[in-house]
């Protein structure tokens, strides 16, 4: 028996495989980013109410009509944007299914994505399922540690060709904590413009920011309203990752196409959990900016951790993943040395290959997510003492 030529073009998730190894040793699990502590209960009461009062049955394919029109709400509300909820909005199984739902909606075989890396290690593989080729711009690391990872314009100028047809921009970005500028999305916009080019963005982390950096979604910009595709999801937000609950919004012609792809992929997202969605998100600005206090405390604590036990660890300026470099305990494989820290040390992060492809570019780089209870840390950060012995 063969495989299909885009199965053979990646590897399984390296992710979810540390998230295994983790379970295998009892180690504690800092590789995949999912909390470990409970999602507001108004949330959950939301959600349960919703099975009480018997929904269960399909919501409207592209999204019960309550939740598309609180999505509108607060996208009006914190981007400044109106949007149709009848034309321009595709409720999904998660930002994962808006993300792929959308490269086969818009991407032909035979054209290129270009890709930030390193990326969430989902989008290359989405690319080649698209059958679409991904040609990947780096993020450059910071000079020091308490910088920003940067795009060399040059490099990006040069990814774009006549095969290109999307960019897919993550910010705040997984796995570096990179909040894109006005700058670079601006440099963006113009070679988008040039080369007409659409744009996919994942907002996903978009609450979660620190140091004063603020969250600007491509779509406010200037001439790329008409040509972005803006993925979003409950998970990151609500710390419901298992819910499933993802969207995207586009113009009326591209949300056509997508809704069309969706509806044969999934069908659509959970009905209950589309009624709790609503509730969640209008939420007042105090739960957001408690969100992001409490993640920022978390971060503080790991990143001292980190670099106390030896790591060149970069400081994030959003979302709640530390990229780190590995090179002071003397390994060159990445992966050895994941799977040494999660057999010997205790703790299971993310091999920095992972986020590349090139795998050699992160062959000495690590992951660590910090979306877990303080107690949870606090056991890591035990174990990750006995590096620095």
């Amino acid at each position: 028996m063969r495989v299909s030529q885009k199965a053979a073009g990646f590897t399984e998730s390296v992710i979810r495989e540390m998230t295994r190894q983790a379970l295998q040793h009892g180690a504690v699990n800092l590789a995949q980013g999912f909390p470990d502590f409970p999602a507001p209960q108004l949330l959950k009461s939301a959600a349960q109410k919703a099975i009480d009062d018997d929904i269960n049955q399909y919501a409207i394919t592209w999204g019960a009509q309550n939740f598309r029109r609180a999505l509108a709400a607060k996208f009006l509300r914190w981007q400044g944007i109106e949007i149709d909820p009848e034309r321009e909005i595709t409720v999904c199984c998660g930002s994962t299914e808006a993300m792929i739902a959308s490269l086969l909606a818009l991407v032909d075989p035979g054209e290129e994505v270009i890709v930030f890396e390193p990326f969430y290690e989902n989008y290359g593989p989405d690319a080649i399922l698209s059958g679409a080729t991904p040609r990947s711009v780096t993020l450059h690391p910071p000079g020091n540690t308490d910088g920003d990872w940067s795009i060399d314009p040059a490099e990006l100028r040069a990814a774009f060709n006549a095969k290109t047809r999307a960019i897919i921009v993550n910010t705040p970005h997984n796995p570096t904590g990179k909040v894109f500028t006005r700058t670079e999305l601006e440099l963006i916009r113009d070679l988008c413009v040039e080369h007409d080019v659409i744009v996919l963005t994942d907002e996903i982390y978009e609450h979660i920011l620190y140091d004063g950096a603020a969250h600007i979604s491509p779509a406010t910009i200037d001439g790329l309203r008409e040509r972005t595709v803006t993925i979003n999801s409950l998970s990151k937000s609500y710390s419901v990752t298992g819910w499933r609950v993802g969207w995207a919004i586009a113009p009326p012609e591209m949300t056509a196409a997508i809704r069309k792809v969706h509806d044969f992929l999934t069908v659509g997202a959970a009905a209950p959990l589309q009624a709790a969605g609503a509730v969640a998100v209008a939420l007042d600005d105090a739960y957001y900016a408690a969100l992001a206090a409490g993640y920022a405390e978390k971060r503080d604590l790991l990143l001292t951790a980190l670099r106390r036990a030896g790591f060149t660890a970069y400081r994030p300026r959003g979302a709640y993943y530390i990229m780190t470099d590995i090179a002071s305990f003397g390994f060159t494989d990445d992966r050895v040395f994941a799977e040494h820290l999660v057999r010997e040390v205790g703790v299971a992060t993310v091999p920095g290959s992972s986020f590349y492809s090139d795998k050699r570019h992160g062959s000495r780089q690590v992951r660590f997510a910090f979306c877990k209870r303080p107690e949870t840390l606090q056991k890591a950060i035990a174990c990750l003492a006995k590096l620095s012995g």
